[in-house]
């Protein structure tokens, strides 16, 4: 849980102290974190057997991939390897003049396809996939050692 509410702190001090303007797949890529999280502080409250805490790493381990893969394919949008969806940055056509003014008053204008930020080439997609998959990794082991047992 403390891993996911960190990288949910850092994502949200880019965007409101650091005033970083996020495209639709940024935000996207929050989702596997608040879920971990969620799923962790519930688990707080049930006595938890090896077994279900087996399957709850394991599940971390699923949702942080799903995240890894989202984060995967941000970065191939950026760096122009796949298509960019029609939710990034993309006004809807609208039949008339006062639709087309709310639709632009209301649509976010930062494209997924245009790095906002990057650290040594590498821009927040980036980072996100990497701190995706190494939480991916870390649950696994965790449910590796669950699996196993305590040792003697």
């Amino acid at each position: 849980m403390g891993a996911s509410l960190a990288v949910l702190a850092v994502a949200y001090g880019f965007e409101f102290l650091g005033e970083l303007k996020l495209c639709t797949l940024c935000l996207y890529q929050r989702i596997p974190y608040w879920l971990v999280a969620g799923l962790a502080f519930g688990a707080l409250f049930f006595d938890g057997s090896p077994k279900a805490n087996f399957s709850l790493c394991l599940g971390f381990a699923l949702i942080f991939a799903i995240g890894a893969a989202l984060s995967f394919y941000h970065v191939g949008v950026e760096q122009g390897w796949f298509a960019l969806l029609e939710a990034c940055g993309n006004v809807e056509t609208s039949p008339s003049i006062g639709a087309l003014r709310e639709s632009l008053a209301t649509t976010r204008s930062v494209r997924c396809d245009e790095v906002a930020w990057s650290f040594f080439g590498i821009s927040l997609a980036g980072f996100n996939l990497l701190a995706s998959f190494f939480l991916m990794v870390l649950a696994i082991v965790a449910a590796n050692a669950l699996r196993k047992g305590p040792m003697s």
